[in-house]
């Protein structure tokens, strides 16, 4: 009886370049195997492809297509893999061209024809487009406690200073009073809707494509729900999401676009926040101090102190968005099933992962302090200067629309009121004052139903109680919308 080939070894496998290289008469370029191999950058879904592995290996021996031995083998070999990424101890070679063949090959020293059976039923094609999902799916995990964490850190801002009074703008010219509370309770509202869309999100990426093979199916009786649920990828009532088409399980980057898209506006809401940071920290506003951790300072102007967090998460804004675009335009010419093009959809996906997650430690930390560990006590990262933004708010005439209200209520209607108030305005600003230095007999000219209480209405504290409205400027309206945002971001 003829001796049984060996399995062979890592660098045997290596050596060879391909898993396909039996049809192939000369090797691989070494420029083309550099150009085409995904290894550097797609290493960080290791985890996800063992996972995956185990699962498939799992159904596999329980549908008997390999058996309990084969299944046992693969488990030791992948725990031993583990330990040695974890350790920095695996080599990861670029002959192998990408995580998955490069586990493989591993794997097959390590348990020999065992490993090589894992593959049954599978191609990388489903095979990465499983991993990517995966991997996503804990990323998005990871951002939306990060996104928590944001709004509490703004709540927590917003709670200290609900009787602090800014101008707030349209056009960026000063249009009424608001409590700066109110104010950082917008951007609360803005990252809650990143939040719920990170979360619909979550519900697309994990669904199931393995088991859909190269691009048809395979003839394999496999049981691909119990991989999916294996796997955690099912519904609210706990049924396994599983891709219903081979060819769109294969070859949809849906969810990636999809992704990219929800961190691109949560890109545009932190680069809002920063403009207004940046804005506020300006010397001729003032209206904040930013923490000299999070600033820098200029190489030939002693007295610089300059917004680089803010700033540079602007320009990240532009470069998430990009990302979008790219995967966007990726997409759009191929044809079904999958192609080479789709190992390009990992870098700009991991780097918009990267920088959102970097983005928003940074602010949460930045807006709302650290502790320090010497004294135990939190330091606040912004700082804020209510007496600036009070007198900005006496700069711009402020509570012009309350002294039209008020109008109203004495019967004059709205558009005639209006004019009234026009006037009026344009009188302060003749005489350098505002509104609410008038004098009443001056007041009274402009029409005579204003009385000695129009001084209320006039003041800025007046202007903000007066907003009783759900969602209004109101201190006590401000303070149940904290008291609503605490009870929704509570860890229950």
């Amino acid at each position: 009886m003829p001796d049984q080939p060996s399995s062979p070894s890592h660098d045997q496998l290596a050596s060879k370049a391909q898993a396909w290289s039996a049809l192939f008469s000369e090797p691989m370029s070494e420029l083309v195997k550099r150009y085409t191999a995904s290894v550097f950058f797609d290493q960080r879904l290791w985890r996800a492809d063992i996972a995956a592995s185990l699962a498939h290996a799992e159904m596999l021996a329980a549908q008997g297509i390999i058996s309990q031995e084969d299944r046992a083998a693969i488990e030791r070999g992948m725990a031993t893999i583990t330990r040695e990424i974890e350790a920095g101890q695996f080599q990861w070679q670029l002959d192998l061209e990408d995580v998955h063949l490069n586990i493989e090959a591993r794997l097959t020293q390590l348990a020999g024809d065992a490993g090589k059976r894992l593959h049954t039923g599978r191609s990388r094609n489903d095979q990465v487009a499983t991993d990517v999902r995966l991997w996503l799916r804990g990323e998005i995990d990871l951002i939306t406690g990060l996104l928590r964490e944001l709004q509490l850190a703004l709540v927590e801002v917003a709670e200290r200073n609900v009787e602090v009074i800014l101008p707030g703008f349209t056009h960026l010219q000063v249009a009424q009073p608001v409590s700066f509370a109110h104010h950082l309770l917008a951007y609360v509202e803005m990252f809650a809707r990143d939040g719920q869309r990170m979360l619909d999100v979550r519900r697309r990426v994990n669904v199931l494509p393995l088991g859909s093979a190269a691009l048809a199916g395979t003839t394999y009786p496999l049981d691909r729900e119990r991989v999916a649920t294996t796997l955690g990828m099912v519904d609210e009532q706990g049924q396994a999401c599983v891709c219903q088409n081979s060819l769109d399980g294969v070859s949809d980057r849906d969810f990636a676009i999809e992704f990219s898209a929800a961190a691109s506006l949560v890109m545009l809401h932190v680069s809002r926040l920063s403009e207004e940071l940046v804005l506020w920290m300006n010397q001729s506003v003032g209206f904040i101090r930013i923490a000299d951790r999070f600033t820098t300072g200029s190489s030939i102007m002693p007295q610089k102190k300059n917004p680089d967090v803010p700033e540079l998460a602007r320009g990240k804004t532009g470069r998430v968005v990009g990302h979008l675009m790219g995967l966007i335009t990726l997409m759009k010419g191929q044809p079904l099933a999958y192609n080479k093009d789709n190992q390009e959809d990992k870098e700009p996906l991991f780097d918009t992962v990267d920088t959102l997650k970097d983005t928003l430690r940074i602010f949460a930390e930045m807006i709302g302090g650290q502790v320090n560990p010497a004294t135990g006590a939190k330091e606040g990262g912004i700082s804020v200067n209510a007496q600036a933004m009070r007198a900005a708010a006496m700069k711009g005439y402020a509570t012009a629309t309350d002294l039209a209200d008020y109008l109203v209520k004495k019967g004059l209607p709205f558009r005639d009121a209006h004019e009234t108030v026009a006037h009026a305005v344009k009188a302060a600003q003749a005489q350098g004052v505002d509104l609410s230095a008038l004098p009443l007999a001056t007041l009274q000219g402009f029409h005579a139903g204003i009385e000695a209480d129009v001084f209320e209405v006039l003041s800025l504290e007046g202007s903000l109680r007066a907003r009783q409205t759900l969602g209004g400027t109101a201190p006590v309206q401000v303070r149940r919308q904290i008291a609503r945002h605490r009870e929704r971001l509570a860890v229950h």
